[in-house]
């Protein structure tokens, strides 16, 4: 395991997380870690994310709108009643 340390954090941000530490029954170490834990399984999920194709990324606006009115029904002729 490693330390991390963080200078020159503001009375206020510290105060904020000892708050919350407290609520949630942890230490302000333990809280922290969980922060920062929970940050770092973010961060292997948005790889993840970017490393896999979502179907019709690729898509144009005009496809997009295409297939909504498809999926609705809509014939996509004219504008929608109430629309400006």
């Amino acid at each position: 395991m490693v330390a991390i340390q963080i200078k020159d954090v503001p009375d206020e941000v510290r105060e904020a997380l000892a708050a919350e530490a407290k609520r949630s029954g942890k230490s302000l170490q333990a809280y922290l870690l969980g922060l920062l834990e929970k940050e770092a399984r973010f961060a292997r999920n948005r790889e993840i994310v970017e490393q896999t194709p979502l179907p019709g990324a690729n898509l144009s606006m005009d496809e997009i709108v295409a297939a909504v009115r498809e999926a609705r029904g809509d014939s996509g002729s004219g504008t929608e009643s109430g629309a400006a």
